[in-house]
Parts: structure tokens; sequence; C-alpha cells
């Protein structure tokens, strides 16, 4: 699953360079968005779990790929933030930035019929990719992880150089 983890590191660099010029954005709310990116990827549990099954659970037609659509997102970010309590609204915010991420970035993905995922659904149907990338290839992970160490090293770079201005 080097495309799961791609999405995570690359939302994480995103969030955390947003947290530069975004004060209410702290390390927390960084991870919380960085978790944001797996929700598209939620479709992958029926690999374990055949959506007949859940369907069958919840008396109602289900499909695991809708969670892997911009509706999905939306959806799946506002029941997860509801665990934030008071804080829910940006926990929502973060989750959803970060779902966001993930979808950008799969709509980069190589499809085999050239045009990608339903992630936008129902703003449009199935838009050409540019064929990036193929999920599976290795080098995409490797560079979501020059691209969020970098990030990380910049971060921690502008936070010393903080601490000695005070």
């Amino acid at each position: 699953m080097p495309d799961l983890l791609s999405h995570v590191l690359l939302a994480y660099a995103g969030m955390t360079a947003a947290s530069w010029v975004v004060d209410p954005l702290t390390d927390e709310w960084v991870a919380v968005g960085a978790a944001g990116a797996a929700i598209p990827d939620l479709v992958k549990v029926e690999m374990v779990i055949g959506s007949g099954t859940v369907g069958s659970l919840l008396g109602v037609p289900f499909d695991f790929g809708a969670i892997g659509t911009l509706g999905g997102v939306l959806l799946v970010a506002g029941v997860i933030a509801l665990c934030f309590g008071s804080h829910r609204r940006r926990a929502y915010a973060c989750l959803v930035a970060g779902g966001f991420t993930g979808l950008f970035f799969d709509g980069l993905r190589a499809y085999a019929g050239g045009r990608a995922g339903f992630w936008l659904y129902p703003v449009t149907w199935r838009p050409p990719t540019p064929s990036l990338y193929v999920s599976s290839d290795p080098r995409v992970l490797g560079a979501a992880i020059v691209v969020a160490a970098l990030v990380f090293v910049l971060d921690r770079l502008a936070l010393d150089r903080l601490a000695l201005d005070l």
C-alpha cells in the first residue's frame, strides 16, 4: 500500500506548510489532517469485508467505492469529527482537507481506461487523468518520503528560530 502512505505523507507535508501561515493549525491538527488523507483509501476495506456483507448487515445497498468520492470524504469526515467533541468543526476541516489531498493525488494516478476514478462524483463523472504514476510505483512513495522529510526539517528549523527569538 505505498499509495496510502504516500497520501498521508503528502497531506502531512501540505498541512505542515499550511500551518506556517495559519496559526490555529498546530501539530495536533496537522496529524488529524494527515489521517484524513486516508479516508478515500477506506475503500480498500472491501478486500476484507465485501460490500454485499455490509449491505446485508445494514439492510440497505452498500458500496465501499462511494467512500473514495468527494461525498464519501465529506460524510466519513463528518462522522469521525463527531468524536472530537467541542473541536469537531476544526477536526472536520482538517479531515476534509486531508481527504481532498488524497482525492487529488488519486486523480493523478494512471488508470487503464485513461480516466480517473469517480472521486469527484457527483460533480464530474470519471475525469481524464494525467496518468502521472501507478499506485504501486515505489518511486512515488520515495518522493513522498523526501518531500515530507524536507518539510519536517524546515518546520523544525523554523521552530528553533522562533524559540531563539523569544
